[in-house]
């Protein structure tokens, strides 16, 4: 998508769209968000809907930092107490490794 093309009205409801969803468990999402409308809302001239933009943008890469810190938290501590756990460790698994804990 070519956002050069698009009028700013339609740029911020398309960047909140891409911020609320991202509340629906979809941190690629915010990614999404942050990495295309960075540019349109801090290198660009100012315009009326820069302010509002900016806010989604940010919000949005707070978001992706608060997800990436909690699933890098619970793969860590996954990894390193599964065998642990024993059968919910188990459980828990898609599939389960060979071999001795």
């Amino acid at each position: 998508m070519n956002l050069e093309r698009l009028p700013n009205e339609e740029k911020l409801g398309l960047c909140r769209k891409y911020y609320l969803c991202g509340f629906a468990c979809l941190p690629f999402l915010w990614l999404v968000n942050v990495v295309w409308f960075f540019r349109e809302a801090f290198r660009k001239p100012a315009y009326t809907e820069q302010t509002q933009m900016k806010t989604y943008v940010k919000r949005s890469a707070l978001g992706l930092l608060f997800w990436f810190t909690v699933l890098t938290t619970w793969i860590t501590i996954f990894q390193h107490f599964r065998a642990q756990w024993g059968a919910v460790g188990d459980y828990l698994s898609f599939t389960i490794p060979l071999g001795t804990p």
